[in-house]
């Protein structure tokens, strides 16, 4: 099944290299979506994909790069469809 899922991460998530780390993740698992800074200090990303994939990448969220430290992560259902690819979008 393939699904979409709106993530808001918050901690310490922006200049530790999470959205760079979160690109990488993202294209390995073959997902398509994006990630982008959150002017409010957090980051929100959109995960598109097999059901599968889409869960072990917001399982890993709450790990992120070293630097992070990851106090929360929201998920929500989305009905958006990303282009294919994953990359990073302005902050927001």
């Amino acid at each position: 099944m393939i699904i979409s899922k709106r993530v808001l991460i918050h901690g310490r998530v922006q200049g530790v290299w999470y959205r760079g780390w979160t690109v990488q993740q993202a294209q390995a698992l073959n997902l398509s979506g994006w990630v982008r800074n959150l002017s409010d200090g957090g980051v929100e990303a959109l995960f598109h994909g097999a059901a599968d994939r889409v869960q072990t990448m917001i399982d890993a969220c709450w790990q992120g790069p070293a630097a992070a430290q990851v106090s929360t992560v929201g998920v929500e259902n989305c009905a958006d469809i990303p282009a294919a690819g994953f990359h990073q979008r302005p902050t927001f």
